[in-house]
């Protein structure tokens, strides 16, 4: 069979006639049994802990986490670390076939810090600054007996220079680590109070109380170009002009930074609904950024009810989960108290989970001899954030599904691989970011009769690519050299084989 063909991407070469192998389609018949990695519910490790019936419901858990608790001191230009705390704590999440989300907080009222000898302890509100830092004779922080009814709080300061600089580094370092680890799914990062860019009931002081908005960009542009593999997000109260440099700068606004909303659902938070603060945030900050960056956070905490009662399937404040989540496109969503109301049974939670974030289904699947074509759609309601591949018999695609929007639909080609003529090798979805052994569970209903789609590789590892055809404008080398740079390009990965563990310490909830 000869055809002529165009294909569009990085390289457009020439290629006057290509013999493709002969393919055929595959049956394949799966329904999701179990709960997709990285999206849904999220419970604090001490809750998903109690929560044996739940388990298997979730597949996040979150913890608030204390540069001091790591920071041992500094020699020369470089910060010592000791992160036998925060190994435990990704290896107990772990261990429960979970992973985490975590932030790095500076800020929290009347919180009091025990177990950990870096940081300043039994003191209620003291910051999570490193004691290396505090005891230098420059660097004085301020206090607030009761902001906002929250308690006595400690505010680091940000007018300190070696503050500033251990800020930076500290995150270059901790991205250097634990950017390709699996056992973390999201990073969330900020300053203020919980690090979500507020402190309300003290006054605002710049420089001093709150990092300045010079030091913010410089922070914000700097994290940005450390995580490759690990989204990272800021709180939308990020939006506020009198805080933050990001509302209205169209450079800031261009980095790849996620969104955690940290009162999702309270009785007002849709314009619709009365203020609308929250809605407004997104709108400020966030239009249109969940098809890049996660949108995330934590149902209110403003009534007990909020978290008791979001997963109602008759909704909260006239708002079911279901509807919120679709509408700010929610990966996940912190609900760790939703055990103590009376909705958070095991079918319901799992299937509050199962709504948010991505869906997979493969809607088409052909073989040959030397490769194979899989069609995948999204039917969630995002993207997936993490890079992840269609993988045949232990090969992988060279496209990632990372960034396929709800609705949408591609054809990935796995090749480097040989299939028998009466052979109807395994699918599975993998991603580095996975924990050992874990997919990426999918559906499907694919006859075997079902008309053959378009990617599969011929003997010289081209490719036909639906709706395209071969470009008649390329000559000499670049024609020749087509065949063997496609096939190296579409040559799968080897499916990563290093164990991946993780744990946690124990912190007191807010």
């Amino acid at each position: 069979m000869v055809k002529n063909w165009i294909i569009a991407g990085s390289a457009i070469a020439f290629l006057a006639t290509a013999t493709f192998a002969t393919g055929r389609s595959v049956a394949l018949n799966k329904s999701i049994e179990s709960l997709e990695p990285m999206k849904g519910i999220v419970f604090w490790p001490d809750q998903a802990k109690s929560q044996k019936d739940l388990q298997g419901s979730i597949s996040l858990e979150f913890s608030y986490c204390l540069p001091c608790a790591v920071v041992t001191g500094k020699t020369g230009d470089k910060i010592n670390y000791d992160w036998s705390s925060f190994e435990k704590m990704l290896d107990d999440i772990a261990s429960r076939g979970h992973q985490a989300i975590v932030r790095f907080r500076i800020e929290y009222p009347n919180e009091t810090i025990e177990n950990a000898p870096n940081c300043t302890e039994n003191v209620k509100g003291a910051t999570a600054v490193p004691l290396y830092i505090k005891a230098n004779k420059s660097y004085t922080e301020t206090y607030s007996e009761n902001p906002g009814g929250d308690g006595p709080t400690y505010y680091a300061d940000w007018s300190n220079k070696e503050l500033q600089w251990f800020y930076k580094q500290f995150y270059t370092d901790f991205a250097a680590k634990y950017d390709k680890d699996p056992r973390i799914a999201f990073v969330q990062a900020g300053f203020g109070h919980w690090a979500e860019y507020h402190i309300y009931g003290t006054t605002l002081k710049l420089d001093t109380n709150f990092a300045g908005k010079g030091y913010q960009s410089e922070f914000l542009t700097h994290i940005d170009s450390l995580f490759k593999e690990t989204p990272w997000s800021i709180s939308i109260d990020a939006a506020d002009k009198k805080y933050t440099p990001i509302s209205g700068n169209k450079t800031l606004l261009a980095l790849n930074f996620g969104l955690f909303d940290d009162s999702f659902m309270h009785a007002e938070h849709d314009i619709s609904q009365g203020d609308g603060d929250n809605e407004k945030n997104w709108q400020a900050i966030g239009e249109n950024r969940w098809k890049t960056s996660p949108a995330g956070g934590e149902i209110s905490y403003y009534e007990d009810k909020d978290q008791h009662e979001f997963l109602n399937p008759a909704g909260l404040y006239g708002v079911t989960w279901e509807d919120a989540a679709a509408k700010y496109h929610m990966t996940y969503v912190i609900g760790n108290d939703a055990p103590e109301g009376s909705y958070a049974t095991k079918d319901r939670v799992y299937e509050a989970s199962s709504y948010a974030g991505y869906k997979f289904e493969i809607t088409g699947y052909a073989v040959n001899k030397i490769s194979a074509a899989v069609r995948v759609k999204n039917i969630g309601i995002a993207p997936l954030y993490h890079n992840a591949y269609v993988t045949v018999k232990g090969v992988r695609s060279e496209k990632s599904l990372k960034g396929l929007l709800p609705g949408k639909e591609a054809t990935f080609t796995v090749a480097g691989i040989q299939i028998g003529d009466s052979e109807s090798p395994e699918l599975t979805i993998t991603g580095d970011k996975l924990l050992k052994d874990a997919t990426i569970p999918y559906k499907a209903n694919l006859s075997a009769s079902a008309e053959v789609i378009a990617g599969l590789l011929d003997e010289n590892g081209t490719t036909a690519i639906t709706g395209t055809r071969w470009n008649k404008g390329a000559k000499g080398k670049d024609a020749s050299n087509l065949g063997k740079t496609r096939a190296t390009d579409l040559k799968g990965r080897s499916v990563q084989s290093k164990a991946a563990h993780g744990a946690y310490y124990p912190v007191t909830k807010r």
